[in-house]
């Protein structure tokens, strides 16, 4: 298809529904299942996992395995996420390229993100037989973290609850599959702005992050609310998106937990119905109590 040029990013939020209608997204395969203990053929629909290459000035930087949904916020976002632009205008052009077995995202990056990437490619091939060329992976997979602990940003004990809830309506691949992960942000007062699903999670984030950035949306305003575990990874992603909460579904590990601690970002997780569990920065979670009784002590007496 031709070169998608992005447009740039207007000051209303208005983030776009996800796109799934280039590509098929899902199958029907057969099956043979057991209910009430008789085991007979079926059919179910499982979503598609499709390589999705990401392309940068003719050479290839990563292979995904993704869904084939929302392409051009998923090379926004992992744009982003990755260090390689800091904002969707240092992105030309975006073409989605169909292949055999695959799809190929040509990324058109401006003349000045194109030397820093090249530059970095360089420095990141390094002599081989080296005792310490591990460092450099090593780095990358420790990486800095940007620090959230400035936002002003405060949510209640409800509206932790409501995010989740709300994310767990809004998406109709798992509806359907109930084998993809959603990714949404959230924001006190309006509720979830935006919502990507993918096969992966990190994908998912991915694509979010692309779809909001490209919406004009300041992470800084609300809460990162992901359907699976959480990694270090999807702490450093949050935290690049400026967003100072995670809220999910699943446990962290024990280097997400330090890694959200140093970066000043509130952990939530484990959230089921009304509990939950928050591993770090407490403080910017207002209980509902304390929410009520300052209400009430500006109701005229």
């Amino acid at each position: 298809m031709a070169g998608k040029r992005l447009p740039s990013s207007p000051t209303a939020v208005t983030v776009g529904a996800p796109d799934r209608t280039r590509f098929r997204t899902t199958a029907k395969v057969p099956e043979a299942a057991r209910r009430a203990g008789v085991l007979a053929p079926q059919s179910r629909v499982v979503p598609e996992e499709t390589p999705i290459a990401l392309t940068y000035g003719g050479s290839t930087h990563a292979v995904m395995m993704a869904t084939p949904a929302d392409l051009e916020d998923f090379a926004v976002g992992f744009s982003l996420t990755e260090g390689i632009i800091t904002d969707p205008d240092q992105i030309e052009t975006v073409d989605v390229v169909a292949e055999d077995k695959g799809i190929d995202l040509q990324i058109r990056l401006r003349d000045e993100q194109n030397e820093a990437l090249r530059l970095r490619r360089r420095h990141m091939a390094g002599p081989v037989g080296c005792g310490l060329c591990g460092i450099e992976s090593i780095e990358q997979a420790v990486r800095a973290t940007p620090d959230v602990s400035g936002s002003a940003l405060r949510l209640s004990e409800q509206d932790v609850v409501q995010a989740v809830g709300l994310l767990n309506g809004q998406q109709p691949l798992h509806l359907e599959t109930r084998a993809v992960h959603g990714a949404a942000f959230y924001v006190p007062g309006r509720g979830l702005i935006a919502v990507r699903e993918d096969v992966g999670r990190h994908n998912a984030l991915d694509k979010l992050t692309g779809a909001a950035a490209r919406a004009g949306f300041k992470g800084t305003e609300g809460a990162v609310v992901v359907t699976s575990r959480v990694s270090v990874e999807m702490v450093q992603k949050t935290a690049i998106t400026g967003s100072p909460v995670i809220i999910a579904i699943s446990a962290p590990t024990a280097l997400a937990v330090r890694t959200a601690q140093e970066a000043g970002m509130t952990l939530i997780a484990l959230v089921r119905g009304d509990e939950f569990e928050i591993f770090t920065h407490a403080e910017r979670i207002e209980r509902d109590e304390e929410k009520r009784a300052r209400f009430s002590a500006r109701i005229p007496r």
